[in-house]
């Protein structure tokens, strides 16, 4: 428990390097190609990353997951998941490369043709990663894969920027997400042992296809549900308003993602052996005869519960102040970064960060349930969010993207009680406990934010005014948190001090 319970913590300080780290480049990057680039050039690449992120789900169909949740994975697991991933990923892009002009068609934007065709080739290079992606990650070789992703996205953010002062426009855009998908595979080839072989044999797919299409689906519908705004708005709004909503939801994902990521590469591997640890083969009869099923004993529970309940403080405790922070700074930001063209995006900006705060605990319920093997339940929850989130938003688009949006927002705040009755069909955790995990840091979040709001409210000037809510926010949020003795700040607090020594 003491090993895992290590390599935990690190894992998650290499993730909150790379994703914080990796949030600050595209925060840099992002200011410079948004002041370069039009609001349509970034409409035109958000439309074309939906359909680059199904297709990279589809080609991966849930394996990455499936290996995650065995107890060992193998050579033959690796290989072939290897092989399919790459068969599927060069099929997947010659289906889209001649279905270009047929998206172009529905969108009515005749110059999606030849960029979508650049675009996709990215497909290919995900595909080549995906195995290699999956060791480091079930291996919580998380040093690596910061590495990987700095790198990467230091290279491909200067080449976006020099091609965008060279007036390339959305070319700029396409180009930078190719580069960094291909950079990306190349260091993590460079980083494992593993090799590919041959002959090629699918057998172990087999085993792992109950669960890994139900990944599989429920990945895809992921897609779909946190691009479904996009989807609509390209098709009923001007380009241009779909480049300010993109605008908007880039920031917002940019926040919740930094914690969501961060957890997201511990939580499913950590889960599993907290289970797989503290597992029993208890003797059961049944009617026809004596059989043995594996079930999880008692201790095995409550070990998982406790590791799940320590990061679910930790992802309140970071992803609240963040989220609401930033939905308090967002026209502050938005106007000294990007400048003011970009301030019809602010209202939308700021309605997301709300619904964003609560990604994060999404994220963590969703990895518990695919640590118990349960990718059906999991399916269900999402299926039933995308359901709900195409009906609120075609029902009230007679009222603007604003009446959209907000009914987006709305959604993922209450469907995280979805989530937790979900998960409370396959583990006792208890309703009460779960609000006393998270609902303190989001009330003293809340406080926070608009104290601070009142106390800055005097001044005029954008850039002193943001300054002094970054300040007062986080100090009186420490503060607070020092005042009630929240455990998860001295947690972080003795590990930054526990690894300084």
């Amino acid at each position: 428990m003491d090993n895992l319970k290590d390599k935990t913590a690190k894992g998650i300080a290499w993730g909150a390097l790379n994703n914080g780290t990796t949030q600050v480049l595209n925060l840099l990057f992002g200011i410079v190609l948004a002041r370069c680039l039009s609001e349509s050039d970034y409409g035109i690449i958000a439309l074309l990353t939906i359909i680059t992120t199904l297709a990279g789900y589809l080609q991966s169909a849930g394996f990455s997951q499936a290996l995650a949740n065995m107890k060992s994975p193998t050579q033959r697991d690796y290989n072939a998941v290897f092989w399919f991933n790459v068969l599927a990923g060069a099929t997947m892009y010659v289906i889209l490369f001649f279905a270009s002009p047929l998206l172009a068609a529905f969108f009515r934007l005749p110059v999606l043709v030849d960029v979508a065709r650049l675009t996709f080739v990215s497909i290919l290079a995900s595909a080549l990663g995906i195995a290699p992606n999956a060791k480091l990650w079930i291996e919580l070789r998380n040093r690596e894969l910061a590495i990987t992703s700095i790198v990467a996205l230091i290279v491909s953010g200067c080449t976006g920027v020099w091609l965008a002062f060279h007036g390339y426009g959305y070319w700029s855009l396409a180009w930078q997400q190719l580069i960094f998908i291909s950079l990306s595979t190349i260091l993590k080839w460079y980083f494992i042992r593993w090799r590919p072989t041959l002959p090629i044999d699918f057998s172990p797919i087999r085993g792992m296809l109950r669960f890994s299409s139900k990944m599989l689906a429920t990945n895809m519908l992921n897609v779909v549900s946190q691009n479904v705004l996009t989807l609509i708005f390209g098709k009923l709004l001007p380009i241009g308003v779909v480049g300010q909503w993109g605008q908007a939801n880039k920031w917002n994902i940019m926040g919740s993602s930094f914690i969501s990521a961060t957890m997201q590469q511990v939580a499913q591997p950590v889960l599993t052996k907290a289970a797989a640890d503290d597992s029993a083969t208890v003797p059961a009869v049944s009617p026809q005869g004596s059989a043995t099923v594996p079930t999880a004993s008692p201790q095995g529970f409550q070990r998982q519960e406790r590791v799940f309940r320590k990061m679910l403080r930790f992802t309140a405790f970071v992803s609240f102040p963040l989220m609401l922070g930033l939905a308090l700074v967002a026209k502050e930001f938005i106007v000294l970064t990007i400048g003011a063209k970009w301030l019809p995006c602010v209202p939308m900006l700021q309605t997301l960060c709300i619904g964003g705060a609560f990604l994060p605990l999404h994220t963590l319920y969703q990895n518990f349930i695919i640590s118990r093997g349960r990718s059906d339940l999991y399916l269900t929850c999402v299926s039933l969010m995308i359901a709900l989130q195409v009906v609120l938003t075609l029902g009230l688009s007679p009222w603007g993207i604003m009446a959209m949006v907000v009914a987006f927002t709305t959604l993922n705040v209450v469907f995280t009680a979805v989530w937790h009755f979900a998960l409370r069909r396959i583990h006792p955790l208890g309703t009460v406990a779960a609000l006393l995990d998270t609902m303190p840091f989001l009330l003293v979040a809340v406080a926070v934010m608009a104290t601070t709001y009142a106390l800055t409210s005097w001044t005029d000037s954008l850039l002193l005014r943001l300054c002094l809510r970054i300040l007062i926010a986080a100090i009186l949020y420490l503060a607070a948190m020092k005042m009630l003795k929240a455990k998860t700040l001295e947690e972080c607090m003795a590990f930054v001090v526990r690894n300084h020594h």
